[in-house]
This record gives structure tokens, sequence and C-alpha cells, in this order.
């Protein structure tokens, strides 16, 4: 009996054993399961996120435009003319810095032309990195391709130069001319340097240290401000993040970015958030396009296109006289006039019609782009609209 009661025993702490393995293992799973759960209705309720990096920019993060005034030489003849004085007033000015006098009277050259170069300077532009230039004609000249822009300094608005450009000139273009016809690909008189400029200056900028940035919006809104602020205040459990307007968000630096505020930005860039927009139809007139943005709604109304065409045919009934009857030939007009009115249904439109309901009410009274414009306008008129109607 006593082995018996022990074998028995044994077994029930064996038994107990496993089935608390059992449930701890099934509890662990269950918690792995609600885990799982959450990242997934997390991640369905950003999928229409955007990263904060595409929406904002960073007060002081921008680029510089520079320009400067040069010459291209190297031209087959497709330079500027002798009408163009300013060019051949800088070729004698380069040259007599290279210790030549000329008289301009006597400089008769069609291979080079005046130009006006410009180039955008990125942020925290480094001494020595290169960047693009483009190139533009500001006289007669027929054609840059296959000409070379000499040294060439690039100025700020502060009149100081910080990029020196030169280098040979791509259009990716052509124009060619015979006695009587022409032929030409893009804008020859336009064109690129690739790498040309070669920055000599570097703008002052300070990004370390810094105890607060300010976040200012691409498109400025309210709602998205604050969207944004409460992201970043939820990102790091601490209110470093407030709106001063809609299209900017104050955020301080917090204590352990102080030495790394390029991470703490890097952080912030990634964070999601959905951006409201403003309920908006945009209509071209010229080319006809409609855009309708997703949160425009119409008020309960009735809707009824009709379309009318009007078609008229001239024609003239001509009378010959009978030949040496010294008669007269008598014209007399004849006119053809049809009007055709389609026969137009009304639809009602329900009020908050979502824009797919729009869509296919439109559909059905198969109206065209520039029919659109024209309902969209009444629409506004009647009060029905529900949104901002911009007309480009």
């Amino acid at each position: 009996m006593g082995e018996e009661n022990s074998y028995y025993h044994d077994l029930k702490y064996y038994t107990g054993d496993c089935m608390k393995k059992t449930y701890a293992k099934n509890r662990s799973i269950g918690v792995w399961a609600v885990a799982v759960l959450v990242i997934l209705l997390c991640l369905s309720a950003d999928a229409h996120a955007v990263r904060i990096k595409e929406i904002i920019s960073i007060q002081g993060v921008r680029q510089n435009q520079l320009v400067g005034y040069g010459l291209v030489v190297g031209l087959n003849g497709t330079g500027d003319g002798d009408k163009a004085k300013f060019t051949i007033q800088s070729l004698v000015s380069m040259l007599e810095k290279m210790g030549m006098t000329v008289n301009p009277i006597d400089i008769k050259v069609k291979n080079i032309a005046a130009v006006m170069i410009t180039a955008d300077m990125p942020p925290f532009s480094r001494s020595g990195t290169r960047m693009d230039v483009s190139v533009s004609s500001i006289g007669d000249a027929k054609d840059l391709q296959g000409g070379t822009l000499l040294f060439t300094p690039l100025k700020a608005a502060d009149g100081q130069t910080y990029a020196i450009a030169q280098g040979a000139i791509s259009t990716g273009g052509f124009s060619a001319k015979g006695a009587g016809a022409s032929a030409q690909k893009n804008f020859p008189t336009v064109g690129r340097v690739v790498g040309g400029a070669l920055i000599e200056k570097e703008v002052p900028t300070s990004f370390r240290n810094k105890e607060s940035l300010m976040l200012t919006l691409n498109h400025p809104d309210f709602t998205t401000a604050t969207r944004v602020a409460e992201s970043i205040n939820v990102a790091f459990s601490s209110s470093i993040a407030r709106t001063s307007d809609s299209a900017s968000i104050e955020v301080r630096v917090p204590p352990k970015y102080v030495d790394n505020v390029v991470g703490f930005v890097t952080v912030i860039e990634a964070l999601g958030v959905t951006p409201d927009v403003e309920s908006k139809v945009v209509v071209n007139e010229r080319t006809g396009t409609v855009v309708i943005g997703e949160n425009v709604r119409i008020s309960k109304v009735a809707i009824a296109h009709g379309n009318l065409s009007i078609q008229i045919k001239e024609s003239a009934d001509v009378s010959q006289p009978l030949p040496f009857s010294q008669g007269q030939t008598v014209a007399t007009p004849n006119t053809n006039l049809v009007v055709k009115e389609d026969k137009a249904p009304i639809f009602l439109m329900e009020a908050g019609a979502s824009i797919g309901e729009i869509v296919r009410a439109l559909n059905a009274l198969g109206v065209t782009p520039r029919d659109l414009i024209s309902i969209f306008q009444a629409l506004q008129a009647a009060g029905a609209l529900q949104a901002k109607l911009e007309i480009m």
C-alpha cells in the first residue's frame, strides 16, 4: 500500500506539473497573440500615415540660390551676333585681364555667347564639393551645344562668392535649319554643366548644441500641426513639442540628445502622421482637368444636365439664265438649321454624399470634364458644395 500511495503521489505531482507548464505555455502564446494583434491594429491605423519627413522642413536647413554671369566659348557659329554689345565687352574685358589689348570694333566672332548661370547650393555643403549648374543664353545665340563655360564666380544674395563654375555644356537637344525648313528638339539655348561648380565657401550653419528646433509644414494646417506635435510627444513620452501656429511646431531637444541633434531629427523624421487636407475641388478650364478631394461632400440636391447642339448648314440655290438671254445669274441662300436637345434625367444626391457616390452619379449623367466644371460651379452657386472650388 505504501508503494502504491507513493506511485499515485508521484503521478499526481507529475500531472500537476505538466498542467502548470501547459498553462504557462498557453498563457505565453496568448500574450504573444495579443501583442501581434495590437501591432496589426496599429499598422492598419497607420496605413494612410506618412513620415513627418515628407511634410515638414526644418528651419535653417535649406538651399541657397546662386547666380553668375559668364561666357561660353567654342560654339560652331551659333553664338551671339554683333548686336549683342555686352558679349563683345565681356570678351574684351576678359582678354585685357589676360594681358591682351584689343579694339572692340575689330572683334567679329560668332563662337561665343553671354550666359547667366544659376545653381541651388545644398544645405551643409562643404568646401571642395561639386554641384550642377544651369546655363541660359541672354543674347541672340542660336545654340549652346558643344560650348564650354569659362571660369564664372557664383554669388549669393549677400554679394559674396560661394562657388566657381566651369565646364562643358550639355543641352540635351539640337537645332538644325535649312533654306526651306528647320527642326528643333528641346531648347538648345539652355544647358547644364553636371558637377560644373566647385564650392569655395561654406554657408555658416550651427546644428550642434541646439536647445530647440522649429519644424515648418509644407502645407500649413492647424489639424496637421497638432497631429505632428502629438506624435512627437507620444514617441518621446514627454511634452517636448507644441504648435505655434498652423505652420510651425516648436520642438525642445531632450537633454540626452543635446550632443546628438542629428539623431534626434532622425527619430522625428521617421515618425508617422496622417495629414489633414482641406476639402477642395480644383478645376482647370484650359485643359478640362477636374480634381476632387477625398473629403468633398455635397448637400441634398437634384442635378440635371442636358446637352444642346445647334447645326447650321449653308447652301446656295443658283439660277443660271439661258444662253444669249442677257439674263443674270441669281444665287438664293438656303439655310438649314437643326436644333437638338438631349433629354437629361434628374439625379437626386443625398446629403453627405462621398466622393465615390459623386463620381458614380456624374458618370451616370454622362458628363465630360468640361461639363463637370459647369456642374461644380452651379453646385457652389446653389450652396450645395461643401468644399472650396478653386479655378486655375
